[in-house]
Parts: structure tokens; sequence; C-alpha cells
């Protein structure tokens, strides 16, 4: 260490100390990630048999096929919904419900829509169980169905990809809409044009946030997807996810092999998430800053 750092932390001792908490935070979030991703790994890998990826389960191969195609089905459905109208919101939020905006019942509109969004990413799961449970399951009659779960689970990513998108949408510079409107663009063609694709890795980011969400719900699928280990015949039937898959199998005890087997598919699936969501995000950036 040179003399001019030395003496800096001796004039600044708390600098020093700041400096070694953060440096002692990220060794040990970075410690515990790896124990837990190396556990799984190592409890895991070795029980992956081609019985587990049976397209049909039994008591006797416990195969997670059903489960992987249940989960892909509810996160795409999920998402389908989920991702238009949290980005449609966040840019009400913030292209068009801005401060200064002469009407006052729309600025009321906003902090509702804020203080509810909010309020919602602090509920826990299983209160979204309950409600899918009462509202889609009995009330609609949909019963124990993927289109109950996938629902639910929309109603639970929402705020997130609204607050994400919104931040994205902030984070792009006023420039941007200035040129575009000084060129003569619309207003809303500036948004579509403009300024949607220049957040896109951002926007990008809190569907992936939200789609390892959905992928490791299990506590409000078991109330409204139900637990049956096939896949049903159509959005109408009951089924289980991966999440879900894994927690039946440890729960009964018979099959502990098996769900870490399962957590490794688990682990698999968002990293691959990630890696397509981060390749995505870097060439639409490019094709973006291209133009």
């Amino acid at each position: 260490m040179s003399k001019s750092k030395l003496s800096y932390w001796k004039n600044h001792p708390g600098s020093a100390i700041l400096r070694l908490l953060v440096w002692f935070s990220a060794i040990i979030t970075v410690a515990v990630m790896a124990f837990l991703v190396g556990f799984i790994l190592i409890k895991g890998v070795g029980n992956l048999t081609p019985d587990l990826f049976a397209l049909e389960y039994n008591s006797d191969n416990a195969s997670l096929m059903p489960a992987l195609i249940n989960t892909l089905i509810i996160t795409l459905l999920s998402l389908v919904i989920a991702v238009p109208f949290g980005i449609f919101a966040a840019v009400f939020l913030v292209e068009y419900a801005k401060r200064g905006n002469k009407f006052m019942d729309v600025i009321k509109l906003v902090k509702v829509i804020r203080l509810t969004t909010e309020t919602l990413q602090g509920i826990p799961s299983i209160i979204f169980g309950l409600f899918g449970l009462l509202f889609f399951s009995t009330a609609l009659h949909w019963g124990y169905s993927l289109l109950a779960g996938a629902m639910t689970l929309v109603i639970m990513i929402l705020p997130l990809i609204i607050r994400t998108t919104e931040e994205a949408l902030m984070g792009v510079p006023d420039a941007y809409r200035e040129a575009s409107l000084g060129l003569g663009a619309g207003k809303l063609r500036t948004v579509f044009k403009v300024v949607l694709p220049s957040a896109i890795p951002g926007i990008l980011s809190g569907v992936v946030l939200a789609t390892g969400r959905i992928v490791g719900e299990t506590a409000a699928l078991i109330y409204t997807a139900g637990s049956v280990a096939k896949v049903p015949s159509n959005l109408m039937g009951s089924g289980r996810t991966l999440a879900v898959h894994m927690y039946v199998l440890s729960s009964e005890g018979l099959y502990m092999d098996q769900a870490y087997a399962t957590a490794v598919i688990l682990l698999i699936f968002v990293l691959v998430l990630n890696w397509v969501s981060g390749f995505c995000a870097k060439h639409l950036s490019k094709a973006t800053n291209g133009q």
C-alpha cells in the first residue's frame, strides 16, 4: 500500500471501516451463494436419471417432466398477461402522469397506483394463494387449475414489473424525448420508438426477476393450481410446477434424492433464463444504439 493511501486511511478511519464492511459483506454473500449452489449440485447431480424425465409420473420414477411442462405453461401464460399490463402502467406513470399535470385527479390516481404496487410487493405469497383460492378457484368456479394459478401469479408479479419498468423508463435521458419531439414525432411515437427501446435492458431485468418468482413459487400455487402430477389436457386442469413437485417430494420424505435432482433442474432453468435475457438485452441494446 502506498504512503498516500496509508495516510488517507489514518486520517479517515471511518472510510476504512466502511470499506472493510463492504468487502466483508460481499465475501459473505458470495460464500453463501457458492455454498448453496454447491450443496444442491453435490446432492442432486448424481440423482439425475433417465427415469426422472419420463413423460408420465408414477411412484416408481417420480418423474419431474410433467412438472417441468406445467412450469413452462404457467410461466409463459403469466408473463403474457402481466408484462403488457405492467409496461403500459409504467408508461402511464412516467410519461403521462408527471408532476405538474393540471388534472389533480390524475395526480391522486398516480399516488393510489404507487401505494398499491408498493403494498402488494410486501404481501406474503400465502395471502395471494388464499385470495386466488377464494376468487379464481371458488368464486369464478375455476377450481384447481393452471389458469387460476397463472392469474394469481399475475397479481403477484405485476407490482414488480411496474416498478422495474418505471425505474428503467426514468433512466432514459430526457434529451432523447426532447430530440424526438423536436423532430416532429408525437408523444406516442416517442414512447414506443425512442423511450421503450432504450429501456429494454431494464425492462428485461424486471421480467427476469418476475420469472424467477414464478418458477420458485409454491404457496400460492398449492392453493390454486393444485399438486396433481400430470400435464392437464387444458388450462382448466390441475397440475404441479417444479417448485411444488420438489416440495411434495421432500414433504413425503420418500423421494429426497429426486427432490435434490429437481432442485438442480430448477437451478439450471433459472441460469439459462438469466443467460438468455442477458443475451437478448445486449443485442437489443446494440441494435437500438446502432439505429
